[in-house]
């Protein structure tokens, strides 16, 4: 044990990480239960405790000290990252969710080329042939199934492939993925305040959907509805990209 301050680990040995493991466990635990209040009721934080171990394993194997971060933060960054992982992998969301997500964005794409202003939801409603409560439904089935990330925007496609991964051939991918970077944060810059407002409160300031409708003074749901709906939005904006 370690006081004083965090371990300056440069990698340990087999017979460090049984102390190693009690020593952040509660790093895990917290970071698990954090993003549970982000997460689906589908997912189990037991799942998620599993995963973080793995990782904060993997950052006791990987740390190097000289690189300037204390080792809390370098296993932070690998614990939640494992986590994502293990969300990502279990994708339990049906077939219907993601077709009807794409009609979505296909939508908002159309209406805005057309308009040239944000599309609002009734018109996405009208345009796919339904009531504003069955187009409500399905933003709250696709919030349900799906968690969204900046970074998974930047990393995945909607398809699951990598779009700009580390290990993609060629000089240019660093270049292109810091390209899309800009374009995503133009993008977001674009959205409706509230959306714009809603995506800081729940990234930047990590409020969780009950917090950020009492914020706003909209229900829960509503403002699950905004989120999947500024995601859906920032998809069509960046088909090209996608």
């Amino acid at each position: 044990m370690v006081t004083g301050g965090c371990p300056a680990y440069a990698g340990v040995g087999k017979q460090d990480f049984d102390s190693l493991v009690r020593e952040y466990a509660g790093l895990v635990k917290r970071i698990a239960h954090h993003l549970m209040g982000r997460l689906p009721d589908s997912v189990q934080v037991d799942d998620l405790i599993q995963s973080g171990m793995i990782g904060l394993l993997e950052a006791a194997r990987k740390y190097d000290g000289e690189k300037g971060a204390s080792f809390e933060t370098y296993a932070g960054i690998r614990i939640r990252g494992a986590m994502l992982d293990e969300i990502r992998k279990g994708d339990w969301a049906p077939r219907s969710v993601h077709r009807n997500a794409r009609r979505v964005t296909d939508a908002i794409k159309e209406i805005e080329s057309v308009k040239g202003r944000d599309a609002d939801d009734r018109e996405v409603a009208e345009y796919l042939g339904m009531s504003l409560d069955e187009y409500h439904g399905i933003l709250n089935d696709h919030n349900g199934c799906r968690l969204f990330s900046y970074e998974e925007a930047v990393e995945k496609s909607e398809s699951g492939f990598d779009v700009f991964a580390e290990t993609s051939p060629g000089p240019s991918a660093g270049i292109e993925r810091e390209a899309f970077t800009r374009q995503l944060a133009e993008a977001i810059q674009t959205l409706p305040e509230r959306e714009q407002l809603i995506l800081a409160l729940y990234y930047d300031e990590e409020l969780n959907l009950k917090e950020i409708g009492a914020v706003l003074g909209v229900s829960e749901s509503r403002v699950s509805q905004l989120h999947t709906q500024a995601a859906l939005r920032l998809r069509s904006r960046l088909n090209d990209w996608l």
